[in-house]
C-alpha cells in the first residue's frame, strides 16, 4: 500500500495564503466590477416589467376601442330601428298600436343614448390610457439608455480583466487542491463571514490583520512556531505570522 504524504502545519498553512491571495486577486477585480453586474440585471428585470405593462395598456386600449365599436354598430341598428318604427307609425290604425311603436322608438332612442354615453366615457378612458402608455414608453427608453450605459461600462471593465480573471481562476483551482480539505471548509466558512473575504491573516505589531484586536506574545510565539492552526479569539480568522506570509508567492 503506498505511503500517503502528510503534510506539515506550515505547510498547510502555505498553501492556504496561496489560495487567500489569489482569491483576494479575485474579490479585486470583483470591486473594479463593483456593483454594476447586480444593476445591469436589475436594470434588465425592470426593463422587462416595464415591457409587460406597456403590453398590458396597450390590450386594454385595444379591448377599450372594440367595446366603443360595439356600442357604435349599436347606435346604427338603434337608428335602423327608428326609422324603421317611424315608418310603421304612419300606418298605425289605433292609439293602441300607436302607442306601442312610440315605445319602441324611445326605447332605441334610449338606447343611442346610453350608447353614447359608454363612447365617451370610453374615449376619455383610451385618453387616460394613453397617457400612461406614452409615460410607460418614456420610461423604458429612459431605462433602456442607462442598461445600454452600465453595460458598456462593465463590458470594458470585463474586456480589461478578463484574461487577468481565467488566469487567477485557474490558479485558485490549482490552490485549492493543495489545500486540507477540513482546512478549506474552515477557511471557505470564515471567507463568507467576511465582505473583504479574508480567512488567513497575518500578525500586524502585535495585532491580528484582519480585526487589529491585540495578540498577547504568548500566542504570537505559538504562530511562528507553525506547529498548530490558531485562529483569532476575536474574529475567528486563522492567524499566521508576516513572515510566512511575506514569502508566499502564487504566480
Amino acid at each position: 500500500m503506498a505511503n500517503v504524504k502528510e503534510y506539515s502545519v506550515e505547510e498547510k498553512l502555505t498553501a492556504l495564503v496561496k489560495l487567500q491571495k489569489i482569491e483576494s486577486k479575485l474579490d479585486e477585480i470583483q470591486i473594479l466590477k463593483g456593483e454594476l453586474p447586480m444593476e445591469v440585471s436589475d436594470l434588465e428585470d425592470e426593463i422587462t416589467g416595464l415591457h409587460a405593462r406597456q403590453t398590458r395598456v396597450e390590450e386594454e386600449i385595444n379591448g377599450i376601442q372594440e367595446f366603443t365599436e360595439q356600442k357604435k354598430n349599436l347606435i346604427k341598428e338603434a337608428q335602423a330601428l327608428i326609422k324603421k318604427y317611424e315608418k310603421q307609425s304612419a300606418n298605425v290604425k289605433n292609439n293602441r298600436e300607436f302607442e306601442a311603436v312610440n315605445k319602441e322608438m324611445e326605447l332605441q332612442a334610449l338606447e343611442v343614448k346610453l350608447a353614447e354615453k359608454h363612447i365617451k366615457d370610453a374615449n376619455e378612458e383610451i385618453a387616460e390610457k394613453a397617457r400612461l402608455l406614452e409615460t410607460a414608453k418614456k420610461a423604458v427608453a429612459n431605462k433602456e439608455n442607462v442598461l445600454k450605459h452600465k453595460k458598456g461600462e462593465l463590458e470594458k471593465i470585463i474586456a480589461d480583466t478578463e484574461k487577468e480573471e481565467k488566469a487567477y481562476d485557474k490558479l485558485a483551482g490549482d490552490a485549492r487542491e493543495k489545500v486540507d480539505p477540513r482546512l478549506l471548509t474552515s477557511y471557505e466558512r470564515i471567507r463568507r463571514s467576511y465582505r473583504n473575504g479574508l480567512a488567513i491573516v497575518p500578525v500586524v505589531r502585535d495585532a491580528c490583520g484582519g480585526c487589529f484586536n491585540a495578540i498577547p506574545p504568548q500566542r504570537q510565539s505559538e504562530i511562528r512556531q507553525r506547529k498548530k492552526i490558531i485562529v483569532c479569539e476575536n474574529c475567528g480568522r486563522i492567524l499566521i505570522d508576516e513572515d510566512l506570509y511575506q514569502t508566499v508567492e502564487f504566480k
